[in-house]
């Protein structure tokens, strides 16, 4: 359920998920790469109501957000087994972690660090291992 203060209505990322009938972490995509304008309080990201209707007014030929540069890897934060069938992809160490970090059983993850100009899986690690290495 949404949080009011005020005048302002808040949207979790549950909150959108049960809404909008969109995963989790296609919402979480969303707001890495600018697409949902958004702002994280705590551990949590919460989107107004204003930046739900600049998503819809963009997606219909609004103005577009700038991307950001990429760097030279890319995180792809998926399941090892077809119990976990989502993947997440991130464009940094910080996000990464903060991914793996939201999933429930951390065990049934792992990271594909991935490189940007050949598309090669560099290096396949389990996530508990990546977050040991980068934290």
């Amino acid at each position: 359920m949404p949080k009011q203060i005020g005048n302002l209505t808040l949207y979790s990322v549950d909150d959108l998920h049960e809404q909008l009938g969109l995963s989790k972490m296609t919402i979480r995509a969303y707001l890495r790469e600018g697409k949902i304008r958004a702002r994280k309080l705590g551990v949590k990201w919460y989107v107004t109501e204003e930046a739900l209707r600049e998503y819809f007014n963009e997606s219909t030929g609004g103005t577009k957000t700038k991307k950001k540069k990429p760097k030279n890897y890319r995180y792809v934060v998926k399941g090892i087994n077809d119990l976990v069938s989502e993947q997440e992809e991130c464009e940094t160490i910080d996000e990464t972690i903060e991914c793996i970090e939201e999933q429930a059983i951390i065990s049934l993850f792992q990271v594909a660090i991935v490189n940007r100009k050949t598309d090669e899986i560099v290096e396949l690690i389990k996530a508990r291992d990546f977050l040991d290495r980068h934290t």
